[in-house]
């Protein structure tokens, strides 16, 4: 990455899930005058695993206020507005989440001193009931308050339009977890019976159920290996059910590095039935094929009719004619690998996310 960003940036984060740090230093590293993150601990039944240091750039850890929970929860941060006086930035980027309650002190700060303030977020959900005009344009007041803001996916990006925000105000950071892969190395020719691979977390809404009930109702002849990979609440019940079910699943716990790196070129087929899930692109990255389930958006940037399908979650139906049309032409299916890998090394990266992110800064502030 060439560009650079001159100024000192602050970013704020209700959270710091793990997976976000290589994101967050390497943005650091494009900002000459260095970078500061504020950021607080989730709520214990989220069970999100943290980041508890960065390497490169500053982590400034926030007190988090939860208030309430569901439809009515909202978040406090305490002391953005002194974090913001040390740190005194040149940017900020904050979440574009009108929940969190600090958000209004830190933008009013930053304007008082005339420097940017980009919003990064999901996109704007789109309303419906009794009340759906008034909180469209509470949202859109919002979003306004933002000098420009940064959308996970196309998705996102078409929501913050279909709300009035001009179009040149909106970039597209795909969301990423991984960096730009290696070329992709000559995989074994595909053979019977295929392997097909999930990995993840062991819990619930990733319907691992609907996996071996879908691989056992296939044809015999395309019924494939399955390989569970990772660790969960749900690990010992649907041990148990595949015991019942599809005594081919092979259920393996958490692997990592060397492990799951020989697991990925054993397999042929990865398959997501629930929604979450931060493996798709990894195994896009080694040249997999996927199957997902439909979620916020941010997989319609990964997952296109070359390399993969996206069905609907909690269809049984959906994912047995989807892993038969895909395990019945393996040729294809490494034909479509080779996309993955394409769209991982050229489209879908973190270097790619930074770029956008740096991107967006020289534009707002010039």
């Amino acid at each position: 990455m060439s560009q650079k960003f001159p100024g000192r940036l602050a970013v704020q984060q209700r959270v710091l899930p793990h997976y976000r740090a290589p994101l967050f230093d390497l943005l650091a590293e494009s900002c000459m005058q260095g970078m500061s993150l504020f950021t607080g601990q989730p709520r214990p039944i989220e069970s999100i695993k943290t980041a508890e240091s960065l390497q490169v750039a500053q982590l400034i850890h926030a007190k988090n206020r939860h208030i309430l929970s569901g439809a009515l929860y909202f978040c406090y941060q305490e002391n953005i507005t002194d974090w913001l006086k040390r740190c005194d930035p040149d940017a900020l980027i904050l979440e574009a989440n009108p929940r969190y309650l600090a958000t209004p002190a830190a933008i009013k700060w930053m304007r008082k001193r005339g420097r940017p303030i980009i919003g990064w977020g999901l996109g704007a959900p789109i309303r419906s009931g009794i009340l759906a005009g008034f909180r469209q344009k509470n949202w859109m007041r919002f979003l306004n308050k933002f000098d420009a803001l940064i959308a996970y996916s196309q998705r996102g990006a078409d929501n913050y339009a279909a709300l009035g925000i001009p179009h040149d105000k909106i970039f597209v950071a795909h969301n990423a977890v991984a960096p730009r892969p290696d070329e992709l190395s000559p995989r074994p020719a595909p053979t019977y019976p295929a392997t097909a691979i999930f990995v993840g977390r062991i819990q619930a809404r990733k319907r691992i159920d609907h996996l071996l009930q879908a691989c056992a109702s296939l044809p015999e002849d395309l019924q494939p290996n399955l390989l569970i990979v990772g660790d969960g609440p749900e690990r010992e019940r649907l041990e148990s059910l595949g015991q019942d079910v599809y005594p081919q699943a092979k259920f393996l716990g958490a692997k990592h590095g060397a492990e799951l790196i020989s697991l990925w070129r054993r397999a042929d087929l990865f398959v997501l039935p629930g929604t979450g899930g931060l493996a798709v692109q990894e195994a896009m990255a080694h040249g997999l094929p996927v199957i997902v389930a439909k979620g916020d958006g941010t997989q319609d940037d990964l997952v296109r009719n070359g390399n993969g399908w996206q069905i609907p979650p909690d269809d049984l139906g959906t994912l047995k004619e989807t892993l038969e049309l895909a395990l019945s032409d393996l040729p294809r299916l490494r034909e479509m690998g080779v996309e993955s890998h394409r769209i991982v090394r050229d489209e879908v990266n973190l270097e790619k996310m930074v770029e956008i992110f740096v991107d967006a800064l020289n534009q707002t502030i010039s």
